[in-house]
């Protein structure tokens, strides 16, 4: 293929979409089949009996742990909760308006500073900095939502897995296993997802030999932005201003004659259901079942079937954790954030990838600006 149509086949994808990249083992999405796989596992196996910390010793060392390699793990995890004293103190100076992910990147940034080995890139090195930040991620979200709100942040437990001790930290009880086994499942469904933007960033920045901080603080950068893990903020906010079931299908049409993007709905792989999505559509029927607030769900099914009807589109793994998250009495606002407190064991096992067999990552771009321009005098210009 010569260079010239090399470059026409990459642009027609568009986004760089349908470009390989690179070889990675952590995670194959099958779009026209609807199947996503961790490390030859299927989805489904893993949500209905794998649970969280399983799935990142998955992710990080391509196999599932015996019982004694769970317990190493979920111990280093538990021990790591705390985050230093210094970063709350510095949290408290935060305007209390601040963005939470914004708060997420500045935190994980300065975390570097307490890490006397968080600069190197060695693959136990890094594993050991990849640990901190997968235990304290829940931790710095929870204080933030905690901190902002007048109250004194709750102390982890570290007696409670990484699901059940964020809802602790965040509300200051301890919450209903049931529901903490919910948000147990959705950490697995959220928690790495091929090369999708932030992933593909904090490869990129690893590639640079970049330490594992400086890594995943650009992934949070890149998840932050709602073409990427602001979706289902953005799903929630329609459902409040839709309002009720009788009022779905105008606000719907509505949305589709000005030809405006219906969030939640659609995927850029998936041609089938996201799997994702089957798992969180149970859980978002529940929850009402829970709540009393059933009419959440019902809105959702109404717009899911609506947009099939109309369109030919299904949902996507943002469009039911909208409300399951909200009938959580969990904010708006912090719905990315836990996005990344799951997506944090995807980005830092293909930053573990990437360090083992490290290559420059560095593509072309396809030049279309002009040629053959002389230099004028500015006076002359």
């Amino acid at each position: 293929m010569s260079n010239d149509s090399s470059a026409k086949s990459s642009k027609s994808g568009g986004g760089l979409r349908g470009v390989t990249a690179a070889e990675s083992s952590m995670s194959k999405v099958n779009g026209e089949d609807g199947v996503l796989v961790y490390q030859g596992y299927d989805i489904h196996d893993l949500a209905e009996n794998s649970t969280f910390e399983e799935t990142v010793y998955l992710l990080w060392n391509g196999r599932l742990p015996n019982s004694d390699e769970l317990d190493a793990l979920k111990a280093e995890f538990r021990e790591n909760y705390a985050v230093p004293a210094e970063i709350l103190v510095f949290m408290r100076h935060f305007p209390h308006d601040a963005n939470p992910m914004d708060v997420l990147r500045t935190c994980v940034s300065t975390l570097a500073f307490y890490d006397k080995d968080g600069q190197k890139t060695d693959i136990e090195s890094a594993k050991h900095a990849a640990v901190k930040l997968t235990a304290r991620f829940p931790t710095i979200v929870a204080a933030w939502e905690r901190i902002r709100n007048g109250n004194e942040p709750v102390p982890p437990d570290p007696n409670l897995d990484i699901a059940e001790n964020f809802l602790f930290m965040m509300r200051g009880e301890k919450p209903d296993p049931s529901e903490a086994r919910m948000l147990d499942v959705c950490l697995i469904l959220h928690a790495d997802h091929g090369f999708n933007a932030s992933t593909f960033t904090s490869r990129v920045v690893a590639g640079t030999l970049a330490d594992m901080y400086g890594a995943v603080t650009a992934g949070i950068a890149a998840l932050a932005g709602p073409l990427h893990g602001g979706a289902n903020t953005a799903v929630m906010r329609a459902l409040k201003v839709i309002g009720s079931i009788e009022k779905v299908e105008p606000w719907l049409d509505d949305m589709l004659a000005n030809k405006r993007k219906v969030m939640g709905i659609g995927h850029a792989v998936y041609k089938t259901e996201d799997p994702r999505a089957t798992w969180l559509r149970r859980f978002s029927e529940k929850m009402g079942g829970v709540t009393g607030e059933t009419k959440w769900f019902e809105m959702s099914q109404e717009l899911e079937k609506l947009m099939k009807e109309k369109k030919g589109l299904n949902p996507n793994v943002d469009f039911y954790s909208a409300s399951t998250y909200y009938m959580m009495g969990i904010p708006l606002d912090l719905f990315t954030p836990i996005f990344g407190i799951s997506r944090i064991s995807g980005w830092t096992g293909h930053i573990l990838e990437q360090y083992a067999e490290n290559k420059l990552i560095r593509p072309r771009a396809e030049y279309v600006g002009k040629w053959d321009q002389k230099w004028v005098p500015v006076e002359e210009r």
